[in-house]
């Protein structure tokens, strides 16, 4: 999951066709490198804990902003710590399965995951506005992740469908990463089957 995450809140290249693909050049006065500079900018705060400001060179951030930024940044360091202590035990595991043809061993608990992850998939799809809402009364316990583009001009060029595509981008790699495994775990069950 962690491994999903990373790929999905660094896909640059999902933002970078989003801007053409939603338009957002055509409703706001800002040109598609300024954005993108801007954007990277917003990238590097969040991603590397040593940066402890914010500055984004032609978006100005009011306080409400700069403290949902920062949670955000902690979300984002949280989700790094998890992958990075998790990465060598996750690989040996897998390794380890994969070795002695024990990967059918997680079948159970793959199928239970992908069932919860396809009911939410199924939610985040026909009611987005609501799991985009509920998704930040989960996460944050205020309400500064509402941004107005008169204090927080950055909103203008973070349209909600460009969060759709970053959890449709989650949810597909997640899925992928799982139904590998199911798949791998299948194939073992039947060779054991035919020998």
């Amino acid at each position: 999951m962690s491994l999903a995450i990373t790929l999905t809140i660094n896909a640059r290249w999902l933002y970078q066709l989003d801007i053409n693909y939603l338009g957002i050049t055509e409703y706001t006065d800002y040109s598609k490198q300024t954005i993108m500079s801007n954007y990277d900018d917003l990238m590097r705060y969040l991603n590397f804990f040593w940066i402890k400001t914010l500055s984004m060179k032609d978006f100005p951030t009011s306080a409400e902003g700069a403290f949902h930024f920062v949670e955000v940044k902690q979300l984002f360091q949280l989700n790094y710590a998890v992958f990075f202590i998790t990465l060598i035990p996750s690989v040996m595991y897998l390794y380890r399965l994969f070795k002695t043809k024990m990967v059918w061993t997680l079948s159970h608990m793959i199928q239970g995951i992908l069932m919860g992850l396809a009911t939410l998939s199924f939610f985040m799809i026909v009611a987005f506005d609501q799991f985009f809402v509920l998704f930040h009364e989960v996460f944050f316990n205020n309400d500064a992740w509402m941004f107005y583009p008169e204090t927080d001009p950055i909103i203008l060029v973070l349209p909600q469908d460009y969060f759709f595509h970053c959890f449709t981008l989650f949810f597909v790699l997640f899925i992928l990463f799982l139904i590998v495994l199911l798949i791998k775990g299948k194939k073992e069950l039947k060779k054991t089957s035919d020998a």
